[in-house]
């Protein structure tokens, strides 16, 4: 059974119903607000958060079917448990609302007992929602928990402009050779900290972690004004901290570690991939494979970020950079031209 004290919202034009109506909720421990129409309530419910909407239809200014039209366009609202009670009779009434997503319809006078129960149904299947919300926003990065709530999901992609960028730990293979596992997953989780927090703080998304490595998405699922500066901000940003941390391995008697980043720029295919009941968002495309060319390249080109030419001319002189010349990549038909960020 859901707690009471929950935060409801009734709205009805009648006031003796609503007067009511408020106590009866009071007595059971919810708190409760009242409006006499629909505007008012929306006004509420733009303003403060609610558990659930008791709705009346028939109401002056804007009534039950315009404000559940509101609920429904609105992405904040949309999910608010809405339970109907009115003297409109008809299944067509009943039908309409329950489209436009109310959640239960009882006619008047409604039971007491009986909406009792529907109110702790509702409040408790809203309970659950939330535990969703918050287990997408916990395993799922803000803004992928931001385009789900917004677009819901749907296995596919859609074309976009955005940057993607590649990272791992050099030598990594022989790092876990000369130290425990237990100082390997210590060093791991210490790695994706530092990673994560520059590439958030610059809008990119983690998408992929696969082992010592990572990739990131600046521009998808939702917009970046400059994806490019961004993704290169935050690659500075993840050479910088490493520094650091070295210092820190350095007290220690522990080896420094080295990371290698590639970044690339363009049009790309972004969406969830997999089956409905696993998925994950990710990008794909000749921008994807040209940036993890670019990181497995900075072994063999001695600097820790490396570009294609997309990414230096959006930069347009705002980061300094150096051109290594043109490089033939495994699986492209012709060379690309590749630059390095200088050091801080």
């Amino acid at each position: 059974m859901a707690e009471a004290g929950s935060r409801l919202l009734v709205a009805d034009d009648n006031k003796v119903n609503r007067l009511l109506l408020v106590r009866s909720l009071e007595l059971q421990g919810h708190r409760v607000t009242s409006a006499e129409n629909g505007r008012v309530a929306l006004e509420w419910l733009r303003r403060e958060p609610f558990d659930l909407l008791l709705l009346d239809m028939e109401m002056p200014e804007m009534d039950g079917f315009q404000l559940m039209e509101q609920l429904a366009a609105d992405p904040q609202l949309r999910d608010l448990p809405v339970i109907v009670t009115s003297s409109l009779e008809g299944v067509v009434h009943v039908v309409r609302c329950i489209e436009l997503g109310a959640d239960d319809y009882l006619h008047k006078p409604v039971n007491p007992v009986l909406l009792k129960a529907r109110i702790d149904s509702s409040l408790e299947k809203k309970r659950l929602r939330d535990q969703q919300k918050e287990l997408v926003r916990r395993f799922a990065t803000t803004e992928v928990a931001q385009d789900l709530q917004r677009s819901g999901f749907a296995l596919g992609g859609r074309r976009v402009h955005g940057t993607v960028m590649f990272s791992d730990i050099r030598g990594f293979t022989a790092l876990v050779e000369s130290q425990s596992p237990e100082d390997t997953i210590e060093l791991l989780n210490i790695w994706y900290t530092l990673m994560f927090d520059a590439i958030s703080r610059q809008g990119g998304v983690v998408n992929q972690m696969i082992g010592d490595g990572l990739m990131a998405i600046f521009g998808a699922p939702l917009p970046l004004p400059d994806p490019a500066l961004a993704a290169v901000r935050a690659a500075l940003d993840m050479t910088e901290m490493i520094g650091l941390l070295n210092v820190e391995r350095a007290a220690e008697s522990k080896a420094p570690i080295a990371i290698g980043i590639g970044v690339a720029t363009g049009e790309m295919i972004a969406g969830y991939t997999g089956t409905q009941q696993r998925a994950t968002y990710t990008c794909v495309g000749n921008t994807v494979n040209l940036a993890a060319r670019l990181e497995e390249h900075t072994r063999a080109s001695g600097h820790a970020i490396l570009l294609d030419a997309a990414t230096q001319s959006a930069l347009a002189g705002r980061i300094e950079t150096s051109a290594l010349g043109a490089v033939q990549f495994r699986g492209k038909t012709t060379e690309v031209d590749v630059y390095a960020v200088a050091a801080r």
